[in-house]
């Protein structure tokens, strides 16, 4: 697969021909994936014009347009027809039909990601009514991250349908769920379902939001998607993807031999005949897919590797574990950034964005600049962005600097990250913001590169 979109995109991509020639590679010598160099956001989109990325230089045979937010702030275009869509769309069937019987069964799909241009909204809602015009007794209702209008849907639409799912980031869905227990809703009486994609969950996360749902079995009823805005959904949680790392979340000593670290990450299957991933040497992984932007061996910097169907299910039953039946497909583990970025309610909080919050007047003169970027999760198992402040040499602590610091790093993410601003709900923009002296042994160690971020925290 590879090799054949290599060549088409150097003989049809304008963009990826000058590409091509600046690192010296003639695509008629090429004949090993390996030799094909790696494409990154900063080293090809960020470098080249939106209509020379796209095949013969037209971005006017787009159909749709969508948009993230990069560390700037300002919006990244991802241009799409409506071929593209058609490999998203068959990873939202697999999840529909598979897991919740969709094909049999009538289903109100309420759509809880932001809406407008932003990706996942608009990903969502278009492969939801594809699946609707493709004859699944499916019914689109988009309220957006709208809380109370989610609940309106659902109350004044669910009964009328034998299942209700709703499709959104993790912690913005259960932040809906446990605003419908408090306000009365009988979730159970919905026959609810959740499609989420954007962040990393645990297995206890899943039983006690799907226990709140009223989800009988969290293994079919709960599906986390894996995708990025440059390509859409690249793979899916299936029944038994979610088996094995339900087992893998109970043995965590197979589960670090297979991953190599104790997180325990999201795991799903992908169609390689239209994404191919390839696990680098560095633990990052890369993946390939045409469309109207064809990516070749794009390098986004998720942790995390591939693994052959097999090789997994072989791995299970030599510890005992039967996975049971499931697609023939390969699987790909994914951590996350938490080298660059944290993932909070789906959106991508940089290290840049709350550099800049620090460096405010009212701040920089008692802190250091350094910080811990890091989600974490309490007892109920809500999710915060949580942020770990270096004070100066010197500095004392106080609940007045404290709270400064939060207001001054919330301000900065509101202002530069747009995605932060629409996807993060109100009560949740403001971190929690700690104090701890300089060169404190667990978070700023003398003699160590710093690392602004972490991974996911849970109490």
């Amino acid at each position: 697969m590879i090799l054949t979109l290599f060549r088409d995109a150097a003989a049809t991509v304008p963009a990826y021909r000058r590409f091509l020639e600046e690192q010296g590679v003639d695509p008629a010598t090429v004949g090993d994936p390996a030799a094909i160099p790696l494409m990154t956001k900063a080293g090809y989109h960020q470098r080249y014009p939106l209509p020379d990325r796209c095949r013969d230089g037209r971005l006017d045979a787009a159909a749709v347009v969508a948009v993230s937010s990069g560390s700037s702030g300002r919006p990244t275009v991802w241009p799409r027809t409506d071929r593209d869509e058609e490999p998203v769309v068959a990873r939202f069937e697999q999840v529909f039909r598979d897991g919740f019987g969709a094909a049999h069964r009538s289903t109100l799909a309420v759509v809880c990601f932001a809406l407008g241009n932003w990706v996942g909204g608009i990903y969502t809602v278009a492969a939801c009514r594809r699946l609707a015009a493709a004859g699944y007794p499916i019914t689109v209702a988009a309220p957006g991250n709208d809380i109370g209008e989610i609940l309106r849907v659902v109350g004044e639409l669910g009964t009328h349908y034998d299942q209700t799912v709703l499709l959104g980031y993790p912690p913005f869905v259960k932040n809906v769920i446990d605003a419908g227990r408090a306000r009365g809703v009988g979730w159970a009486g919905y026959g609810i379902k959740l499609v989420l994609a954007g962040e990393v969950f645990s297995e206890q996360w899943r039983e006690l939001v799907a226990a709140r749902a009223g989800i009988d079995d969290p293994e079919s009823g709960v599906a986390a998607l894996y995708g990025t805005a440059d390509a859409g959904v690249l793979g899916n949680e299936t029944p038994m993807s979610v088996r094995i790392r339900r087992f893998l979340a109970r043995r965590p000593d197979v589960a670090a031999r297979l991953f190599g670290d104790s997180r325990l990450p999201t795991l799903v299957q992908f169609d390689p005949a239209t994404r191919w991933f390839e696990s680098m040497p560095d633990g990052t992984l890369t993946f390939s897919c045409d469309g109207t932007v064809p990516l070749v061996r794009y390098h986004i910097a998720d942790e995390g590797g591939v693994v052959a169907h097999d090789e997994l299910v072989s791995l299970c039953r030599a510890h005992g574990f039967d996975p049971g039946e499931g697609p023939r497909l390969p699987f790909v583990y994914v951590f996350g950034r938490s080298l660059f970025t944290v993932s909070f309610f789906g959106a991508n909080v940089y290290p840049e964005n709350v550099t800049v919050g620090l460096e405010r007047p009212s701040v920089s003169g008692w802190t250091t600049g350094r910080f811990v970027l890091r989600t974490i999760e309490d007892a109920d198992r809500d999710r915060r962005l949580s942020v770990v402040v270096e004070l100066a040499a010197g500095a004392e602590p106080s609940e007045d600097r404290r709270m400064l610091a939060a207001v001054s790093i919330r301000t900065e993410l509101l202002r530069l990250n747009s995605e932060f601003a629409h996807y993060v709900p109100s009560a949740y923009q403001t971190p929690l913001v700690e104090l701890r002296p300089a060169d404190d042994p667990e978070f700023f160690p003398r003699g160590v590169k710093h690392r602004y971020t972490r991974p996911e925290e849970r109490s």
